[in-house]
């Protein structure tokens, strides 16, 4: 029998790059939250190191806070290549994806949030959500984590997933057993019709879920998400304690 050929990947990828940090203040004042270093690696290395490693060749970059300093400390990266697409003014994260577009391909491409980090389990996340990409049915394609097993996060969690993989959100009222990672496959075609200027990829979440056109993947392995001080030093207790190693030369 002939082996299965592996899912492609995303020749494209956009890293959350943007925000103030306004959680993780005074680090955040003179420093950029993407600069911000859990065991010793700035966050967004982590990230693009973990894009580099399945193959992704470009990848665009938003700033806006502090904008200087993640670019000079880009400037010199050569793999993957990146892009960055200033905002003069804060998109959030749907007008910022939105902006990028043109530098982003005509097919899927993964959309990382710079203040997440995560261990692969047996198979690489991002070749995961890779392999599950179904174009003909998908538009968004998120990396879920179940709520009870996160590290530094106390919601009540995000979304259900049905048996074949679409998502409902979390009513008021109720608990999720799953939380968005801040990892996805996104498509060109989520955004026609949606607006300009700054808004939430929420905005687009609900549209497709309406549609049935967004699914999870659930992570096999461990994420943590760095957006307080408290987090932080969560994290880094939780990374020294189980000596797991983030970065990858």
């Amino acid at each position: 029998m002939t082996p299965a050929m592996p899912a492609p990947v995303p020749a494209h990828a956009m890293v959350l790059a943007a925000g103030f940090g306004k959680r993780l203040r005074p680090i955040t004042d003179t420093l950029p939250k993407p600069l911000v270093r859990v065991a010793g690696v700035p966050l967004i290395d982590t990230v693009l190191d973990r894009l580099a490693a399945v193959g992704v060749g470009d990848v665009v970059v938003n700033t806006h806070h502090l904008a200087e300093q993640v670019e000079q400390h880009l400037a010199h990266r050569r793999q993957p290549r990146i892009h960055i697409s200033h905002e003069p003014e804060i998109l959030e994260t749907g007008g910022g994806v939105r902006q990028a577009l043109p530098r982003l391909g005509s097919g899927p491409f993964y959309v990382v949030n710079g203040k997440v980090l995560w261990l692969n389990g047996k198979t690489d996340a991002l070749l995961r959500l890779a392999a599950a990409w179904n174009d003909s049915a998908m538009d968004a394609l998120l990396l879920l984590h179940a709520t009870a097993s996160t590290v530094a996060y106390s919601g009540s969690g995000d979304f259900f997933i049905d048996q074949v993989g679409r998502l409902r959100r979390r009513r008021s009222w109720e608990v999720a057993p799953f939380v968005f990672t801040g990892i996805q496959i996104l498509h060109p075609r989520l955004f026609e019709g949606a607006p300009a200027g700054a808004f939430s990829l929420n905005l687009l979440y609900d549209q497709a879920i309406e549609a049935g056109r967004i699914f999870g993947v659930r992570h096999d392995g461990e994420w943590y998400q760095v957006s307080t001080a408290d987090q932080l030093a969560e994290v880094e207790a939780h990374l020294r304690h189980g000596g797991e190693r983030l970065h990858f030369a």
